[in-house]
């Protein structure tokens, strides 16, 4: 089980109303797949059937009239003589689990991408918060600039680029709130919520970009191949295949069948009837395939083909999956690594605005000196968000790429696909 990864204003509840939106088609999907099993095990049972006949008429002139009646069952098996329809139930069956497989799937898809969403979120909000400090800073700059400039002591020239410098700063603010409304706007797509209801949700932890827990790495790259549910689903498509050659190469064989039946029957002609029961047992059939034109040939060698395929692609799935892995462990220490110097850029630059606010206050720094450090300030904190949004991202791809903590165990049952309880799996709870 992977560890908690922390987001607040709501993350888990938020979760629990996005599986709405794929339920349908994975609804279908499972659906199909547990009938085709079902298909598939009825075929190896007895075929049992009521048939009743009423028949009246005279086939020879010389003859007269005759009546009959008849209410009977009747049975048909094929033995699975050299295991076909066993194969069938079989490849039917390991189609079931990888419909189950691709819902898991996408369950993880959703919540990264989610939580991805939810993360650009709140570092566009950090980032505004900032914006508005350096709006206000550059606006008090060509305040002050444009008093100096008429009061003769600076050209015009300087007093025309910092109010241009404040319309830029007032450009990117509106810039970065369009950017958040369109993040919250994709939340409220992914989520099918009402927009008032969702910000109500997001309005706790405004600004805040997630702080992230850790999760336990495989020992080696194969144990992917249980963690990821993309991959287990290729696993048992790769098992169907197998299957299907396998019962492709049975249909080359021979087919043993046993048919019976039991009844009662009236008959009557010429004044006279007779009622009684009947039965039969056989034929005992037994066929051979001798000539069909090479077609069960082509099919053994179609369904070789697909398997051939599919384990070819399940084998570029492990290593995309390996390479996942490594990118988003990659990232998540060039972030860490990078994180300290940023941190120290904060507090060194902070320092540097405290001090020259002590100076400005005891007449010995300029307010252009001040505006200035505080545009610094301001902009080593907005490269701290960043970084801090990076490692966020990362870590949500990491989940990803380890496969979001899902269980095998929580399959969706055939009334409900999609229940609350999946969201367990995503790895998002509030604080």
């Amino acid at each position: 089980q992977h560890n908690a990864w922390v987001y607040q204003g709501g993350g888990l509840e938020l979760l629990r109303e996005l599986y709405g939106v794929p339920k349908a088609l994975a609804a279908e999907r499972i659906a199909a797949a547990r009938a085709a099993v079902s298909v598939a095990g009825a075929a190896a049972q007895p075929q049992l059937g009521v048939e009743a006949s009423a028949q009246s008429g005279r086939s020879d002139p010389s003859l007269p009239r005759s009546d009959r009646l008849a209410l009977g069952a009747q049975a048909n098996w094929e033995l699975d003589l050299f295991g076909r329809l066993d194969a069938a139930r079989q490849a039917s069956q390991a189609r079931l689990e990888a419909a189950l497989l691709a819902w898991h799937d996408g369950r993880v898809s959703l919540a990264a991408e989610v939580a991805s969403a939810y993360v650009t979120l709140r570092a566009c909000e950090a980032q505004l918060a900032q914006g508005e400090l350096d709006l206000q800073s550059r606006a008090e700059t060509a305040r002050l600039t444009t008093l100096s400039a008429n009061a003769g002591l600076l050209a015009p020239a300087d007093a025309a680029l910092a109010r241009a410098s404040a319309a830029t700063a007032r450009q990117q603010q509106t810039a970065g709130r369009l950017a958040c409304e369109r993040q919250v706007k994709a939340l409220v797509a992914l989520s099918a919520q009402p927009e008032s209801a969702l910000r109500e949700r997001l309005a706790p932890g405004r600004g805040q970009v997630p702080a992230l827990g850790s999760a336990p790495l495989p020992q080696v790259p194969a144990a992917l191949l249980a963690l990821r549910p993309d991959l287990v689903e290729s696993q048992a498509r790769l098992r169907a295949a197998a299957a299907d050659v396998l019962q492709a190469e049975r249909d080359q064989l021979p087919r043993l069948s046993l048919s019976g039946q039991i009844g009662v029957a009236h008959s009557r002609s010429v004044g006279l009837s007779a009622s009684g029961s009947t039965w039969s047992l056989g034929p005992l059939a037994l066929t051979l395939p001798l000539w069909d034109g090479g077609a069960r040939a082509a099919q053994q060698r179609a369904a070789q083909a697909a398997y051939d395929s599919l384990r070819t692609q399940l084998e570029a799935q492990v290593r995309g999956a390996v390479r996942d892995v490594e990118q988003a462990l990659l990232a998540l220490q060039a972030s860490q690594d990078r994180r300290a110097d940023a941190q120290m850029a904060v507090d060194g630059f902070d320092t540097a605005l405290r001090a020259t606010q002590a100076r400005q206050r005891g007449g010995v720094a300029s307010l252009f000196e001040l505006e200035d450090a505080r545009r610094q300030a301001v902009a080593a904190r907005n490269v701290l968000i960043e970084l801090d949004q990076q490692r966020a991202l990362a870590a949500v791809s990491l989940v990803r790429a380890l496969g979001g903590g899902w269980r095998a165990d929580d399959a969706p049952a055939p009334s409900d696909p999609m229940p609350a309880s999946a969201t367990a799996g995503a790895g998002l709870t509030t604080r």
